[in-house]
């Protein structure tokens, strides 16, 4: 550019960083003042309080004294921390205002606007002029998904056309332009080369200064009430979605707020390593957790429950047995649309016939009988509905535990109860007794009342457990109803289409029966058994979240995805995934177009398809793509580094010495992030275990909760929506990955490198290598 442009747009960063440093300083001031008022009010709150109980108006004075004393400091503390989330803001602003730039004359006006966007708006107070523009305000859109020419764009009062006449980008780092050119055509590919060259972070960044037409059309869709996006690896779907959180926080704000919104991520240590990326854009954390979490919380007080990281260590190393065999099948079959549909209609068979209770007890006693329980049941009105029934139950039984209360109040082990009473209680009991004193004869004995106060006291607190369970619906047999649909053959023919059954159905019934009596939950049995539950005994709710975003979406069963939508009934959902990234053998519910319409219904599901990989070098990515199915249509972007290696050792004991050497190697090279990807936990650990001193490596478990630089030691499926500079697959053979199921694991370990990506083998590599054109990476004998 023209040194003379270069100056005039130094002089406006200038111009722009020495307001934002002046607001600095007058928010400063105004913090140590209000931060001083909060500590004064705090130090005096009862001196400035007149506490006076002597009547009635002297209470209510008192309360609305404290009141307003507490709403004051209420009011200073917000200031305090809406200036502490502003200053952070602008502490970030300073150093970098702005990364890009549209001039944009308006339909019928003559002057050209120049609008800057950054990270976070900036006004001018004393001219009221916006300096720079958010990059969510409406307008900001025009550089994400317009080149100059005839433009326009939804603001809320509608829609609004012009011309665009240019689109510059900057890098400013303190302040100062370090590079700036013409954006004409795209978010330009200089400055997307300089994100993607950089090395791997601890943390994911913002990437609000490369946003892409294809993202930047999911941050801003606030149409679809399912928004799904198929994205391959590296193509920026977790990024974006994060990016479209913080534009759904800042249209809405007032409306909707982060604790609103939920991330159901795939691991602790992913949750770590997309922590940074709303503070970063001066939004706050939404909550985080896995759905495993979520069904643990459900389930595991009722069931030893098996988790996906066990499940999938079971699936990668279990021997192909019949045993083995069997339970791939009834994986299959339990993530199945006639799968939930059956349980469907074992719910509505139940209503017949065939449901079960537990009786209630205290004290080896039986209040009611689950005979009595089962007779009642039946004794509705046919057409009440399921969870009508249980709110009429739950009704009755406590009424009965109240009959009961009554008459066991005269039992002697109440007596030897009161005796271990404290103090207060007896007080309690004795102010009840003067309480009802007024309203009964003067004849009234003191001592019979006093004691019956206390023993109904002793009984209650007695009962309260027994009340809770009540309430809960513990009374209801839910998993002997479960194991009675796989124990009873005809009643399991009865519900499940005989055609539609696996041809080892009956094994499948015989193994979680198994499970059950042993009471276990298989991983592929939790979601299916919670959706029972419900059924039964009525949904939990939570109507307070407004948005669920999923990632690894594809690793979710459809049932799965039901059940959250049921969960969250009042939420949007954005689900992400890679079909050719899904590790587990239940059916993806991603593979489901049409089911997945069913969960928010057709008219308001859209899914947004991305082809353009960033995250891995163009040599990588063309190696990658060949291994999977419609790979062809993954375009790489144009970044260049040395071919994938494939590194022929011998299968020795110096095996893991060649290993140490390619890490060190590696490490030489300036990549400060390299993993170690091994197929399974237990490989990862026997691997740590021989070579992670010597490299200082640091080992990856299910529940390492937080992701840092370095020599990292992982499992291939806990690599998933993370990258490394570089990635080094331990060992590449087909003795290790040869099965249809291990291909796409294969596949996902080798798309988390950024730069440069080396397979190990011992003897042949797998079939997904020998598959690839030869030209697409360098074989190397170490032998």
């Amino acid at each position: 550019m023209a040194n003379e442009e270069w100056q005039a747009e130094q002089q406006y960063v200038h111009h722009v960083t020495a307001r934002i440093k002046q607001k600095m300083d007058a928010i400063e001031r105004e913090m140590g003042g209000v931060k001083g008022e909060v500590v004064e009010i705090r130090r005096n709150f009862w001196d400035d309080v007149t506490v006076n109980l002597g009547n009635m108006d002297d209470i209510t004075e008192t309360h609305f004294a404290i009141r307003q004393q507490a709403e004051i400091l209420s009011e200073r503390e917000r200031r305090y921390s809406h200036s502490a989330d502003a200053l952070k803001l602008l502490t970030r602003l300073v150093s970098s205002p702005f990364f890009g730039r549209i001039d944009f004359i308006e339909q019928g006006a003559r002057d050209v606007e120049k609008i800057y966007i950054g990270i976070g708006a900036f006004r001018d107070e004393e001219t009221d002029e916006f300096l720079v523009y958010d990059w969510r305000a409406p307008i900001s859109s025009l550089y994400y998904d317009h080149t100059p020419g005839p433009v326009s764009f939804e603001a809320p009062a509608g829609e609004i056309a012009g011309e665009m006449t240019a689109k510059k980008q900057y890098v400013i780092r303190n302040g100062k332009i370090e590079v700036m050119f013409d954006a004409a055509i795209t978010i330009g590919d200089e400055l997307l080369m300089q994100a993607l060259g950089r090395h791997a972070d601890s943390q994911m960044k913002s990437i609000v200064a490369t946003i892409q037409r294809e993202q930047n059309e999911i941050i801003r869709n606030d149409v679809a009430s399912m928004l799904i996006v198929q994205g391959a690896a590296g193509s920026g779907k977790t990024s974006a979605a994060l990016q479209r959180v913080a534009y759904l926080l800042y249209k809405h704000r007032g409306t909707l707020v982060a604790n609103q919104m939920i991330l159901f991520s795939p691991n602790p240590m992913f949750n770590s390593y997309v922590s940074t990326v709303l503070p970063e854009l001066g939004e706050e954390n939404m909550q985080q957790t896995t759905f495993y979490d979520y069904l643990q919380h459900r389930l595991g007080r009722s069931f030893t429950l098996e988790d996906p990281f066990d499940h999938l260590e079971y699936l990668l190393t279990a021997d192909s047995t019949s045993a083995y065999e069997v339970r791939l099948e009834g994986i299959r079959f339990k993530s199945t649309l006639p799968f939930s549909d059956g349980i469907v209609r074992y719910v509505d068979a139940l209503m017949r016939e065939g449901m079960r209770f537990l009786s209630i007890r205290f004290r080896d006693k039986v209040i009611v009988s689950k005979e009595a329980i089962r007779e009642r049941f039946y004794a509705f009105e046919p057409s009440l509905r399921m969870h009508l029934r249980m709110e009429q139950l739950r009704k009755w039984l406590l009424q009965e535990v109240d009959a009961f209360v009554e008459r066991e109040i005269h039992e002697s082990w109440v007596e030897d109860d009161i005796e271990l009473l404290d103090h207060d209680d007896y007080q309690r009991a004795y102010n009840q007794v003067r309480r009802m004193q007024r309203h009964v004869d003067a004849s009234f004995n003191d001592f019979d009342q006093e004691k019956e106060v206390l023993s109904r006291m002793v009984v209650n607190r007695r009962m309260g457990k027994v009340r809770r369970a009540i309430k809960q619906l513990r009374f209801v047999d839910v998993r002997g109803m479960y194991r009675q649909l796989f124990a009873d053959e005809s009643r399991f023919v009865q519900v499940f289409s005989k055609d539609a059954l696996p041809s080892c159905w009956q094994e499948i019934c015989k193994q979680t029966v198994t499970r059950l009596d042993a009471r276990e939950l298989a991983y592929e049995d939790a979601t299916p058994y919670l959706y029972f539950m419900e059924l039964i005994q009525g949904m939990t709710l939570n109507t307070a979240v407004k948005h669920v975003i999923i990632d690894e979406a594809q690793d979710y069963s459809l049932l799965q995805m039901e059940v959250l939508r049921r969960l969250f009934p009042r939420s949007r959902m954005t689900a992400l995934g890679d079909l050719n990234q899904s590790v587990f053998a239940h059916a993806s519910g991603l593979s489901n177009p049409r089911g997945l319409e069913t969960l928010y219904g057709e008219d308001k599901t859209e899914i947004v398809k991305l082809w353009r990989s960033y995250r891995s070098t163009q040599e990588i990515v063309c190696f990658t793509r060949g291994m999977i199915d419609g790979g062809e249509q993954i375009i790489p972007f144009a970044r260049s580094g040395p071919k994938p290696s494939v590194i022929l050792l011998k299968a020795n004991a110096d095996y893991d010495q060649h290993i140490v050497r390619e890490v060190q190697d590696l490490q030489a090279a300036g990549y400060s992030s390299v993993a170690v990807i091994c197929k399974t936990a237990a490989e990862s650990q026997a691997v740590f275990e021989r070579i992670g001193g010597t490299l200082s490596a640091r080992l990856i478990r299910k529940e390492t909760a937080t992701f840092q630089p370095g020599v990292l030691i992982i499992p291939a499926y806990l690599a998933k929506g993370v990258e490394f500079d570089a990635v080094l697959i331990y060992d590449g053979s087909d003795q290790v990955y040869r099965r249809a199921l291990e291909r796409q694991l294969f596949y996902t370990a080798c798309t988390r490198a950024m730069h440069e990506l080396r397979i190990a083998v011992q003897g042949e590599p797998n079939p997904f290598i020998t598959a690839q054109d030869a030209s697409t990476y360098t074989l190397i004998e170490r032998r």
